[in-house]
């Protein structure tokens, strides 16, 4: 007996292989645009598992990090490449959230009986700016510094919260070590974990009520 068999006899796994993957509805008509959803998932976990190993040798301290940093780019075997990687997937993604986002709205997938797919999918995209903005901070440059510096200064621009807000986020008045601390902290923490549970309600969603058929059909 094969270990496949051994664990199929106890599991049953490829009957669940199955029913989840091989006889699901799809639309006959279905186009690229379909393929989005998929695409901003596979380069979210590209953005995990890039992160991790990114989080071996970075120090999130104001004195450590750009140092860190460099030292990811330079003396790392392939880091700059798993950095760049992570860097790049982050505008990947975002770009593939958006258009799967104004796919959805165009071709009229959130409507009944979807209204949760759309209201799930838009906390992923804001979660997905979030950990962008997040993360841009970490390499502590000048550049991320001031960009930083810039966004939170936008967050203080909201009306009757403003204030408290551009405090919340970055620890202090200015920009600094408690704001490296907070935006580290949601990075590799607390938004990832809460995209990882949307995703997964996002995904027993669409499990329940299938994929929409393309306009016109």
């Amino acid at each position: 007996m094969s270990l496949m068999d051994w664990i199929d006899e106890r599991i049953h796994l490829k009957e669940l292989i199955k029913g989840q993957l091989t006889e699901y509805y799809v639309p006959e008509e279905i186009n690229l645009w379909y393929s989005l959803g998929g695409l901003a998932l596979f380069i979210f976990i590209v953005q995990v598992l890039t992160g991790i190993l990114l989080l071996v040798y970075y120090i999130p301290h104001t004195d450590f990090a750009y140092d860190s940093i460099q030292r990811i780019m330079t003396q790392v075997p392939y880091g700059w490449l798993i950095r760049l990687v992570h860097a790049v997937g982050a505008t990947m993604m975002i770009a593939a959230v958006t258009l799967h986002m104004v796919s959805v709205l165009f071709m009229g997938s959130y409507k009944k009986p979807r209204e949760l797919h759309w209201m799930s999918g838009f906390l992923l995209m804001l979660l997905t700016l979030g950990i962008a903005l997040s993360g841009y901070l970490l390499p502590w440059s000048q550049l991320s510094y001031w960009g930083t510096t810039v966004a939170t200064n936008a967050a203080g621009t909201v009306p009757w919260i403003g204030p408290e807000l551009n405090r919340f986020l970055r620890g202090q008045e200015i920009v600094g070590g408690p704001t490296l601390s907070r935006f580290y902290a949601m990075h590799v923490a607390l938004i990832p974990a809460t995209m990882v549970l949307l995703v997964a309600l996002h995904l027993f969603l669409i499990r329940r009520t299938g994929i929409s058929d393309p306009p016109g059909r």
